[in-house]
């Protein structure tokens, strides 16, 4: 039996938010190479300061521009950074007390093992020379460590027309995919040209992608089937707004393909014709890339285009949608 494939995922996109007053206020502190935290109802300092006091529940108003020098309340240790960490390299995680504040804050500390960093040591701020206004325009390093250069000079936390008030976020989930030994199959039948589905041997519906077992007598489908490369655009939707990271400009057309001898559709684009013409019914088949360009995926199948045949008859799709 052939073995399954298996691929490394990676799902991106950046988050963009408004920042609000108070974290505004401390994003345009760092970066002007000020640490600014919030006095709460108590009157204790809380770095970064909350939106909210966490016991009275009412909005932090009042802020405090606080020293870039700390303690190390508790650490670990990173041996193994991961991708968007602040260092490639093995480095701390610490919770540090900034010089009056009285709630710890989470940062990196630029350390070379952990033999170098205790709970109590002291820390300073080394700033990031060109700042955005994020937690990464500095890092934290001993006390003891001389710097190369002068802390940059900054205006204390402006809250000027240039105070920071939104933010983009990459957020991104890496992850390693496994196909079932029927999607394995699919996929190395678009590696050769062919697109495969699998018949339920009770029902007699083909599956296209193949699922492994019938979802509605949940038998196994191992019967294959080869399909044909034409079919009918049951459903339909016109992408006209662009986004990051967008291949094809809007407006075009995502769809479900049934294709002939198939029980459920095929998602894919609508090419080659515009938009504004696609319908439901319409006769398409597959358009595929250059064949060097082929691997183990869909993307084999640039996209779906008109053949010039008469639309199909509604009654014979109706029970697809």
């Amino acid at each position: 039996m052939s073995r399954t494939l298996q691929a490394p995922v990676t799902v991106a996109f950046d988050y963009t938010r408004s920042t609000g007053p108070v974290i505004g206020r401390f994003l345009t502190g760092l970066r002007d190479t000020t640490i600014v935290g919030g006095r709460l109802g108590d009157g204790r300092v809380a770095v970064p300061p909350p939106e909210y006091d966490p016991a009275t529940h009412q909005a932090v108003t009042e802020f405090v521009e606080l020293p870039d020098t700390g303690t190390v309340t508790s650490w670990t240790w990173v041996s193994e950074p991961v991708a968007g960490q602040p260092f490639e390299r093995p480095f701390a995680y610490a919770l540090i007390t900034v010089d009056g504040a009285d709630t710890p804050w989470l940062h990196a500390v630029d350390v070379a093992s952990p033999d170098d960093i205790e709970t109590g040591m002291r820390v300073r701020a080394r700033w990031a020379d060109e700042r955005t206004g994020s937690v990464n325009d500095l890092t934290f390093v001993a006390d003891s460590v001389g710097l190369d250069t002068p802390p940059p000079s900054g205006s204390g936390g402006s809250t000027s027309e240039t105070a920071v008030s939104r933010i983009v976020t990459p957020v991104s989930l890496d992850y390693h995919y496994a196909a079932s030994p029927e999607e394995s199959s699919f996929f190395r039948g678009l590696a050769e040209g062919r697109i495969l589905g699998q018949r339920c041997p009770k029902c007699r519906k083909v599956y296209v992608p193949p699922r492994g077992a019938c979802p509605t007598d949940g038998v196994p489908t191992a019967e294959e089937i080869e399909l044909s490369q034409v079919g009918t655009v049951t459903t339909f939707c016109v992408v006209n707004v662009p986004f990051l990271g967008q291949k094809i400009k809007p407006p075009y057309v995502s769809a479900y393909v049934l294709l002939d001898g198939a029980d459920i559709a095929l998602q894919h684009l609508i090419l080659d014709i515009p938009a504004e013409e696609v319908r439901m019914g319409m006769r398409v088949e597959a358009v595929w890339k250059p064949r060097d360009e082929w691997g183990t995926s869909i993307e084999n199948i640039s996209h779906f285009a008109p053949t010039g045949e008469p639309d199909a008859d509604f009654d014979s799709y109706k029970h697809h949608l």
